[in-house]
Order: structure tokens, then C-alpha cells, then sequence
């Protein structure tokens, strides 16, 4: 019997760049106090995520009895020289416009271009261990962006999708052999993450 393929992304939950509305890919913050206890329908037992810390501290709320595994190839994209940097700071920015024109081809100075990133995140998928058909990934805006815009039913370009802080997308395809070869998934689904607020 063929069974179901399930990849279950979720988007950290916001950090101090965040908020300042900063490119912050491979710098390591921490994300912001939370008095939240959330509330998901899932307990798995290893769910797997980039490596840096605003990941790893939500995976810990989010799924607090389950290992984390990390992979610095989940990481959001790196922006080089537009670390720390705002789109006011940028919109003058000839370089910069080009990327926000063509991000799969152009990069940002020092940084890496989309397709790149798309490159080694999914060769982090494909090595995920081969005996299950469910996985949960926590990782970044930039990552799931691309996951969608590759395998989402809908065909949408890459600034259409909105992926905010605590989101969940689901991604079902029919099968393993379905998401090996490739294939848009049959089924996707987003869902805010539910919390209380916990005193």
C-alpha cells in the first residue's frame, strides 16, 4: 500500500531583527521572550531545523519532549553584505533592486542568490532518514518561500507568498517517491500556530 508523504514546515517565531523588519539570514539571534504556551496538534518524537538559535529556541516551545536535529543547510538565506540591513536602507540600491527583480539568479554582495539556497535545502530533505513519511521542519521565511513556490499545487512566484512568524504549512504529496522525483504536492494547508497567553 502506497502510503502518504508529509513534509510540516514551521517558521520560527520573530526575533529583535524581525521586528525591525531587518535581513537578518545567518545572524544568530535569539528570538524574543515569550509568556506564550502554544498549542499544536502534534507530538513527534525528532523534528528537524536549521541550526541557528531563533530555530532551535522555537522548536523547544513549539514540540518541548521531542529531539531536535539541526542542519545548517535549513538556514535562511544568506544576505552578505545586507546583513542587519532594512529595504528603506536598500531601496536606492541598483544591486539591490535587480535581486528583489530576480532573486533565484542575482545575490546580494558576499551573499548567495536563491537558487543556491533552494540547492542545499533540498539536499538537506534528501537526506532525511528514509524509514518515515512524516517529518517537521522548523526553519525560516526564506526556505519555506522557496519550498512553496517549488512544490505548492498553485503555481505562485516566490514574493507571493506570505509566511508569517508561527505558521505552519503542510505539504502532502502521494507518495515518497512522488516528493523524490520532485512532483508539486497533491494537498497544502496553512495553519496559525494557536497560543495562550501563560503567566
Amino acid at each position: 500500500m502506497v502510503r502518504h508523504f508529509t513534509l510540516t514546515l514551521i517558521r520560527h517565531m520573530p526575533t529583535m531583527g524581525n521586528q525591525k523588519r531587518q535581513y537578518i539570514g545567518w545572524t544568530d539571534e535569539s528570538i524574543l521572550g515569550t509568556n506564550q504556551k502554544l498549542t499544536l496538534p502534534w507530538q513527534p518524537k525528532i523534528v528537524y531545523g536549521s541550526d541557528l538559535r531563533r530555530c532551535k529556541e522555537s522548536a523547544a516551545l513549539y514540540f518541548p519532549n521531542a529531539m531536535y536535529e539541526s542542519d545548517w543547510r535549513l538556514r535562511e538565506s544568506f544576505f552578505g553584505d545586507w546583513e542587519g540591513k532594512t529595504y528603506e536602507m536598500l531601496k536606492e540600491n541598483d544591486k539591490y533592486r535587480e535581486w528583489i527583480d530576480e532573486p533565484k539568479l542575482r545575490k546580494p554582495p558576499n551573499g548567495e542568490s536563491l537558487q543556491e539556497v533552494e540547492t542545499r535545502v533540498l539536499a538537506a530533505l534528501s537526506e532525511l532518514p528514509s524509514d518515515k513519511t512524516s517529518y517537521f521542519i522548523v526553519t525560516h521565511g526564506g526556505p519555506i518561500r522557496i519550498l512553496l513556490t517549488k512544490f505548492s499545487p498553485e503555481e505562485k512566484d516566490f514574493w507571493s507568498w506570505d509566511i508569517p512568524h508561527q505558521s505552519i504549512w503542510q505539504l502532502v504529496w502521494e507518495s515518497k517517491q512522488a516528493f523524490k522525483e520532485r512532483k508539486r504536492c497533491v494537498s497544502l494547508s496553512a495553519v496559525p500556530i494557536m497560543g495562550k497567553e501563560h503567566m
